[in-house]
């Protein structure tokens, strides 16, 4: 890594992840899917069109996940 990133509180450099993560989901239209990657949202999309499952909220797919560990 580079030293003078290492100089920065843990909390900046958090920061600029965070920023950095960001520029890349703006562009991800750049980014173009697999092959694999359109047949599974496909299949995803077929499975929906057939049962009309929404899933669950995130927090309580959360909550079962920790109260699994």
């Amino acid at each position: 890594m580079n030293t003078k990133l290492r100089e920065l509180p843990v909390d900046e450099r958090i920061k600029l992840v965070e920023e950095l993560w960001d520029s890349i989901a703006s562009d991800q239209k750049v980014l173009p899917l697999t092959d694999e990657q359109k047949a599974e949202l496909d299949k995803r999309l077929d499975a929906y069109e057939v049962d009309r499952n929404r899933g669950r909220i995130a927090t309580e797919s959360i909550t079962e996940i920790r109260r699994k560990l």
